[in-house]
């Protein structure tokens, strides 16, 4: 599974992680990288029960490979894309708008982690856009979610006209036909139920946070000089 942030500059990746048991091993060997890098003191910075960190890009990657999201495609390249969660149709606001999302959530937090609803994809998807699924009951923007949903969907659809296709590879075809056009339908870029949000009043429309913080939101809100 692809791990998903923002680059903020100066080898710096905010990203959001599970606050506990991240698969734990995982999760374990991302804070141990960070609370012992050499290079960065701040590597591993995030606020208390919040899971956005800030860490360095060599402790990010954790001897991975690095690879770029691919904003704005066109739906004929999204759907020759076979593997989920490597681009989508919605286009990147500016990158300065884009890193000043991607701080504030680091000081304010982006609610609790759901690998369905708000995982790290759906962190990048937001800073990056600007734009939140409304609809909280289905999957959200990411699209490793869907994949993980749209493959066995697609299958399950496809079953019942495996009678009317006698060859393995025209089930094969139509299964992933289907699961692709799942993936379509749900990215972010051509889904109805999206909406631009502020930064700075995200935690109000997903309900999180106090009311404290909320107010305090409120007010950087209406004066948009001492916002971060």
């Amino acid at each position: 599974m692809a791990f998903l942030g923002i680059f903020v500059g100066g080898s710096k990746v905010v990203h959001f992680n599970r606050l506990e048991a991240f698969s734990d091993a995982v999760d374990d060997e991302i804070s141990d990288l960070s609370s012992s890098c050499p290079t960065f003191p701040d590597c591993g910075f995030k606020l208390p029960n919040s899971g956005v960190v800030l860490s360095c890009l060599d402790c990010f990657l954790s001897d991975g490979s690095l690879y770029s999201f691919d904003y704005g495609v066109s739906p004929s390249v999204f759907l020759t894309r076979v593997r989920g969660g490597t681009c989508t149709t919605a286009a990147s606001d500016l990158p300065e708008l884009v890193i000043h999302r991607a701080m504030y959530l680091l000081q304010n937090g982006f609610g609790n982690y759901n690998v369905f609803l708000n995982n790290c994809e759906d962190f990048a998807l937001y800073c990056k856009t600007g734009l939140l699924t409304v609809d909280t009951r289905g999957v959200g923007s990411s699209r490793q979610a869907s994949s993980i949903i749209g493959a066995p969907l697609a299958a399950l659809l496809s079953s019942p006209l495996k009678l009317l296709i006698p060859s393995p590879v025209g089930v094969a075809t139509l299964t992933a036909g289907m699961y692709c056009m799942n993936r379509y339908a749900t990215d972010i870029g051509v889904r109805s139920d999206v909406v631009k949000v502020a930064v700075e009043n995200l935690a109000e429309k997903l309900g999180y946070g106090s009311s404290r913080e909320r107010a305090n939101v409120e007010h950087k809100s209406s004066n948009p000089g001492t916002a971060r």
